[in-house]
């Protein structure tokens, strides 16, 4: 029997100060029918909970752990950074080589302001966007996720191109307003926006291969289209690659699909694990932000030295190990095929998305390329994999709708014993 006694006793202790016992939402197992994990550390490829139970880790903090957990290099360097101090608020030599390596790595990118968390870097990019533009609309796409700033958090409805209603309460009508959503891998449904609010809108921000909806990658095409639709109408093209950025290649997305975006976020990988986040691009944009321009955007902790010191050792590995790259494409296609052999000898109603080391098995039998394509997944059926997955010691996200990550700490034992788990798991979700 699973049993996890001590992270039930630390959820019960949680909830009675923390708003629904958790930080992030996603992290309440909600989803999934039951309370969440309480971690107490991490190494390699494994989890360790309160109670002792090991798992093999797919999360990898929502993805930032390309390396594995506790990766040494990494975790010299924050000790040597925080000798000399955890914070300053002030200037250092490590925000430029960050800066300088970001540029290295992401041609599109000629200036880089650093934040500390994805939404951070989202939020700023559009009023970025809006401030170069001198216009107020943004559009994004249905089922993408860019953070909890007031403008993401908008509903898609029904419709490709409904106006916008508030997604939480908070949000204003008048924020809402200024948000219109399309349908990802549907060109067309940008174009009609663009037509339908000439010289109103400022920009397009999009995950070029979606992560929160599950992964779902772009269509031959559709990236060269949204290029294509804010050229001819002058609005900003903002890559949202918190996820993708130095994971689907050392260039992310933009390298992989070759295309150049106008402003790229970043997140995860930069910060090796730490707290971090960041946007750059353009000179001509980025010239706008304060103190070089009058868009103004400021945080204390900005290019904080632990996580600066942290990442660059991420990113310069990333860099100077291009077999890295090659490893995480063996171990994420060998647990692909894995899949889809247990897949087609039990002829199961799944379908897989996979771009490099980001996957997701879908528990429907239909192609999943948009928002509405994705929510017909069987979550149901989903909520018997996870758990039988969890107790057979696989550590997966607690929601059909967001996904997995491989890190080169991932062994070929982790690789079968996550595809002998999954033969059972399934088999128990398709019984019931």
């Amino acid at each position: 029997m699973f049993e996890t006694p001590r992270s039930e006793a630390l959820y019960q202790r949680a909830c009675k100060v923390i708003p629904g016992g958790v930080n992030s939402p996603v992290r309440a197992f909600k989803s999934v029918g039951r309370s969440p994990l309480f971690i107490k550390k991490a190494n390699g490829s494994k989890l360790w909970d309160e109670d002792g139970h090991s798992y093999i880790d797919y999360v990898g903090s929502w993805g930032p752990m390309i390396l594995g957990h506790a990766h040494g290099p990494i975790i010299e360097a924050v000790k040597k950074a925080a000798t000399d101090g955890t914070s300053y608020g002030a200037a250092t030599k490590l925000e430029i080589e960050m800066a300088e390596q970001i540029i290295k790595m992401v041609p599109s990118v000629e200036m880089v302001r650093m934040v500390n968390s994805g939404t951070e870097a989202t939020m700023s990019a559009i009023r970025l966007a809006r401030a170069f533009t001198s216009r107020e609309k943004i559009v994004k796409f249905a089922g993408c996720y860019h953070g909890h700033a007031d403008s993401f958090l908008i509903k898609a409805g029904s419709g490709a191109l409904t106006l916008g209603v508030p997604d939480s309460p908070g949000v204003t009508s008048s924020v809402a307003a200024g948000t219109l959503t399309a349908q990802f891998n549907h060109a067309e449904s940008v174009q009609q926006l663009m037509e339908s609010h000439q010289g109103q809108i400022a920009a397009v921000i999009v995950e070029p291969v979606v992560g929160n909806m599950g992964c779902i990658p772009p269509k031959g095409g559709f990236l060269n289209a949204l290029r294509d639709l804010c050229n001819k109408h002058g609005a900003v093209l903002i890559f949202d690659e918190v996820m993708t950025g130095f994971r689907v290649s050392p260039g992310g997305a933009q390298e992989l699909y070759g295309i150049k975006p106008d402003l790229t976020t970043f997140g995860k990988i930069i910060g090796g694990g730490l707290p971090v986040g960041a946007y750059g691009g353009r000179n001509d944009i980025m010239s706008m932000v304060a103190p070089l321009g009058p868009m103004y955007q400021a945080g204390t902790l900005s290019g904080n030295p632990l996580a600066m010191a942290a990442g660059l050792v991420a990113l310069k590995t990333l860099q100077e190990r291009p077999e890295i790259y090659e490893t995480l494409e063996r171990l994420s296609a060998r647990l692909e095929n894995g899949l889809n052999g247990i897949i087609q000898r039990n002829r199961l109603p799944l379908r897989q998305n996979r771009v490099g080391s980001m996957f997701t098995l879908f528990f429907t039998g239909e192609l999943v390329e948009d928002y509405d394509s994705a929510i017909k997944a069987d979550k149901e059926r989903f909520t018997l994999y996870f758990n039988a997955m969890l107790q057979r010691g696989i550590y997966l996200a607690p929601s059909q709708f967001e996904a997995a990550f491989m890190s080169v700490a991932h062994t070929e034992d982790d690789i079968d014993q996550t595809l002998n788990s999954a033969e059972s798991s399934l088999r128990l979700a398709f019984d019931k």
